[in-house]
């Protein structure tokens, strides 16, 4: 007789097949980016908004410099910064996730893949990419920030450029973090060079250039 222990054992046992299969079809669909941008930011941003058009203007300007473009793959920031690699030429690429409530992949994405679980969404994002762009977001956003910073801080991710844009926006984290985070001695002040604040998509371009330029003479490698 099959206890409910055997039950969900064999449960998670295709879970993890399913898990596999997620990383295989991720790994063998990004292998051959090339360089490449992961640009966070919220969904909800509509196409009349500052930042969805600055949005938009990144994703131009960074494919112009020969970058493959990484987002979500869903609509508002993501959209945008997929417009705009498209426009340029550029790969643009969505790593999308199941939701029953977020509109299905945005029809600017060139390269596209659906992730059912979140953990293997962020693989995705982390593994491929060289530059790490946030624009204003929710709470989706803000854990794929956080996530970035902690592999950033511990080790467990190269020290690629984490930008975020929108100095207003982005100002009260920042003043919470150096407040209350930092002077309770939960976070050290090195912490505030794992990223950079910016106000502009070319600043953020200029950080992300400055920072290739630098890596390629230390390490005598082209990306």
């Amino acid at each position: 007789m099959q206890t409910w222990n055997d039950k969900n054992k064999a449960i998670d046992s295709w879970q993890v097949l399913r898990i596999q299969s997620e990383f295989v079809r991720g790994f063998d669909t990004l292998f051959e980016l090339g360089p490449s941008v992961c640009v966070f930011g919220s969904a909800r941003t509509r196409e009349e908004e500052h930042w969805y058009q600055e949005a938009k203007v990144f994703g131009n300007i960074m494919g112009r410099e020969g970058f493959s473009i990484i987002t979500g793959g869903g609509p508002g920031i993501m959209e945008a910064v997929n417009l705009g690699a498209k426009e340029a030429g550029a790969n643009s690429v969505g790593v999308g996730i199941e939701l029953p409530f977020e509109a299905q992949m945005n029809s600017y994405v060139t390269t596209g893949i659906t992730c059912r679980y979140f953990f293997t969404r962020k693989v995705m994002f982390l593994k491929y990419s060289q530059a790490f762009v946030v624009f204003p977001g929710g709470l989706g956003t803000l854990d794929e920030l956080f996530e970035t910073l902690t592999l950033s801080q511990t080790g467990h991710a190269p020290k690629f450029p984490i930008i975020l844009v929108g100095s207003q926006y982005w100002s009260g984290l920042f003043d919470w973090l150096k407040s209350t985070v930092l002077e309770s001695k939960k976070m050290c002040q090195e912490d505030f060079n794992l990223f950079r604040i910016v106000d502009t998509s070319k600043e953020a371009r200029d950080k992300i250039m400055e920072f290739q330029e630098k890596y390629r003479k230390e390490n005598q490698i082209n990306f």
